[in-house]
């Protein structure tokens, strides 16, 4: 009959029905890569080579995320540990408080915080500055602990010998036990700069676009997360270890001056 006609078979409704078998999933895989590995390969590294400029664009908003926050961070977190080892009480308090705060919420929290609950309530910032505005909050209780822990480690007497000759406070800090506080804890404060490094890339989740955000835009187009992520992570993984190699020689000279002065 005619309505007999227009209705398709049953089978066909059937096998729509039914979930692909391995091997349909693995011949969609084959017509996509094709069948000859060279092509393959040659896929996978166009995947990055036609994209190197974004990659570079990427990679350099990470580096001025990294080292701006980290920068502040240090400053920040250096003045805080002179804070908490003051004689004010007040600022005592200030610098135990920030602490607290600054080492126990995540970056990401901070990030979504300043970069987009702050304009509810009339306080713009561009996201690229609300990204490294929390860094620098982040890491700044951490460096605040580690300079604090070598200024610790300076010997009393030092200090009460700078005193004794009517040197005020500020220029003991300045002059004898931050420069010596900071030659100490080198590898700590590499370690927080690689922290910030590896913070940078949640900026992609507030639509800053640096190399993880680059990373995952290749991916959704060409549908390679395999390459373009391990590129990625390989990035990060040799600024990291460059940074850590930099920190040691650095460490190391400063070892070396202090043998000649003594």
């Amino acid at each position: 009959s005619p309505e007999r006609a227009r209705c398709p078979p049953a089978r066909h409704v059937v096998d729509l029905a039914v979930p692909p078998r391995d091997g349909d999933v693995r011949s969609r895989q084959r017509s996509r890569h094709g069948d000859d590995p060279y092509l393959s390969r040659r896929r996978l590294v166009s995947a990055i080579t036609d994209n190197l400029a974004d990659i570079g664009s990427g990679l350099l908003v990470t580096l001025m995320i990294s080292v701006l926050s980290y920068l502040g961070g240090l400053v920040l977190g250096s003045l805080m540990a002179i804070f908490r080892v003051g004689p004010i009480p007040p600022l005592r308090a200030l610098g135990a408080a920030w602490v607290t705060v600054a080492c126990n919420i995540p970056n990401l929290c901070l990030m979504v915080l300043i970069g987009l609950a702050l304009p509810n309530i009339g306080i713009r910032i561009p996201l690229f500055w609300s990204v490294i505005v929390a860094l620098i909050f982040s890491s700044s209780g951490f460096v605040c602990e580690t300079v604090r822990s070598g200024i610790n480690s300076v010997s009393k007497g030092q200090i009460e010998a700078a005193r004794a000759l009517g040197m005020p406070f500020g220029l003991i800090i300045r002059g004898i036990v931050l420069p010596q506080a900071l030659a100490r804890t080198i590898q700590p404060l590499v370690n927080i700069f690689i922290a910030c490094l590896i913070g940078s890339s949640l900026a992609a989740a507030v639509g800053v676009v640096e190399l993880t955000a680059v990373t995952q835009r290749i991916n959704q187009d060409r549908a390679e997360g395999v390459i373009t992520f391990l590129t990625s992570g390989l990035t990060y993984l040799a600024i990291a270890f460059a940074a850590t190699k930099l920190g040691g020689l650095l460490e190391r000279r400063l070892e070396f001056m202090g043998k000649e002065r003594a």
